[in-house]
């Protein structure tokens, strides 16, 4: 019984105060307007700060040739030989600088290459779909994970990029969207940030530009 006057209790302080409405402590607070601060710069720098806040490491490429340039930069400085790639547009630009290039050893690979389905540029993050081949796997299963991206998939907040990959595939969502934000991290253990538990250490991004 007591416990079932404790109940009722509870229940009639509950309708005492819906039946009597609490104004709102902040007005002006309530509408459509973004709590974010509006755009004030570039896309590209927008992104590029947030990335690299997040321990992201960030290339930029005027064309396909400097990407190639600057992979090859990056494999040699490595010493990186084996890399997991599933696009074909990208992993022909590959086999002239690594020992191997392919689709068949994800978990011996150095690195893997993919490409992307957005960039928000609010947060730092990749967006990935497992749309692409491998979906999700190839991005984190590998120690380093390189994105490869272009311009015109910049997009600034999350909003946005959910609208483009909907419009992208008719309104049929991939099954899995997943946000990329910097190197896979995790505080867990005694409030001790590691880097790389979860995911790969280390995360880069080529954009190349489409403007020039």
């Amino acid at each position: 019984m007591k416990v079932s006057q404790a109940k009722e209790n509870i229940l009639k302080r509950i309708r005492q105060a819906l039946g009597h409405s609490t104004p709102l402590p902040f007005p002006q607070s309530e509408g459509n307007n973004s709590v974010f601060k509006p755009l004030a710069q570039d896309l590209e720098i927008e992104f590029a700060e947030r990335f690299t806040q997040l321990q992201g490491k960030f290339i930029f490429c005027a064309d396909h040739l400097e990407l190639e340039q600057q992979l090859q930069n990056l494999a040699t400085s490595r010493g990186w030989k084996k890399i997991f790639c599933s696009e074909p547009q990208i992993r022909s630009r590959m086999h002239s600088f690594f020992e191997s290039v392919g689709t068949s050893e994800l978990a011996p690979c150095d690195a893997s290459v993919t490409l992307c389905e957005l960039l928000i540029a609010r947060t730092g993050s990749i967006v990935l779909s497992s749309a692409q081949p491998y979906g999700r796997t190839a991005s984190v299963y590998a120690p380093i994970h390189i994105c490869i991206a272009y311009s015109s998939q910049l997009v600034y907040d999350i909003k946005e990029g959910l609208q483009k990959v909907k419009d992208k595939y008719s309104g049929q969502l991939p099954s899995l969207i997943s946000f990329a934000t910097g190197p896979s991290r995790t505080a867990d253990i005694e409030k001790t940030l590691v880097v790389g538990v979860h995911g790969p250490k280390e995360v880069y991004l080529f954009l190349v530009d489409e403007h020039s």
